[in-house]
């Protein structure tokens, strides 16, 4: 387990969860107690109120609204940072506006992960359950891209041993021609596309991404695409975003935080199938 999730893996785990919206701290602190019953909820109505509740005892994760009475979220994350008395503690922007910030890359280096709230308030539980009580198996097929042997081999046993099922590619155009004839027979082929974002070929991982979402006209809800990359460049970065990509992961990958983010992904994927069947 990375340093991300190391000391969070525990049976009473302590979530803060800071809005200033008295509605929206109620209903995320009601979805955490039915979704996470072991865990101690500590709900802040502000970024003071939530420093000064760090202060007080230890906290195992925080939540947090971009857009605070007092402060940014972001500035709060920073603050965390500095003042927490453990190693690490994972914080979540939880807003509705991330998307643009992502974007932007606005975020800051202190939040962790980030959380669209239009996903809904049932999803952030799964999302967050992911980090504080993280899963040892899961059901689901994988369409992985990836053009390095030893890394592929690697990656699809670490993802077979979830007990996901890999179907594994080495090009953007072997996943093109295998998504086709999913969907020529009246299927999507896989849960979840895992995809590095080069590839050798003339389609980058890139290309795929904007092909599933405008030639095969599958939405994020539909068939979510992770990209992994070592890039750096804000602007690209941005711009996988820009053309669908669900999450972004950055290589080097640690392997539990691409599960808990590839888990969460094939919940949300499955509950929005079944709403729409």
């Amino acid at each position: 387990m990375n340093d991300v999730l190391r000391h969070i893996a525990s049976d009473n785990p302590r979530v803060m969860v800071v809005d200033g919206s008295k509605v929206a701290r109620t209903l995320i602190t009601r979805v955490l107690e039915k979704n996470l019953p072991s865990a101690t909820i500590i709900a802040c109505a502000s970024g003071a109120e939530a420093q000064q509740a760090l202060h007080d005892g230890v906290v195992d994760l925080v939540t947090t609204a971009l857009r605070l009475p007092d402060m940014d979220g972001a500035a709060l994350a920073a603050y965390v940072r500095e003042h927490a008395p453990q190693a690490y503690i994972p914080i979540v922007a939880v807003s509705g506006d991330v998307q643009e910030r992502l974007q932007n890359r606005a975020l800051g280096d202190a939040i962790t992960d980030y959380f669209d709230k239009a996903a809904g308030y049932a999803a952030l539980a799964d999302f967050i359950r992911g980090y504080v009580a993280p899963v040892d198996r899961a059901e689901g097929t994988v369409l992985y891209v990836e053009d390095s042997r030893v890394v592929a081999l690697a990656t699809s046993r670490m993802l077979e041993n979830y007990g996901l099922t890999v179907h594994l590619v080495g090009s953007a155009e072997e996943a093109v021609e295998f998504l086709g004839s999913a969907q020529d027979r009246g299927g999507i082929g896989a849960d979840v596309v895992l995809t590095d974002v080069s590839l050798k070929g003339e389609m980058s991982g890139g290309d795929l991404l904007e092909w599933i979402r405008f030639d095969l006209q599958l939405g994020k809800g539909r068939l979510p695409v992770l990209v992994m990359t070592g890039d750096e460049n804000p602007a690209n970065q941005a711009a996988l975003l820009k053309a669908g990509a669900n999450d972004l992961v950055e290589k080097p990958v640690a392997e539990r935080l691409l599960i808990t983010k590839l888990m969460f992904q094939l919940r949300v994927s499955k509950r929005r199938r079944a709403q729409a069947a």
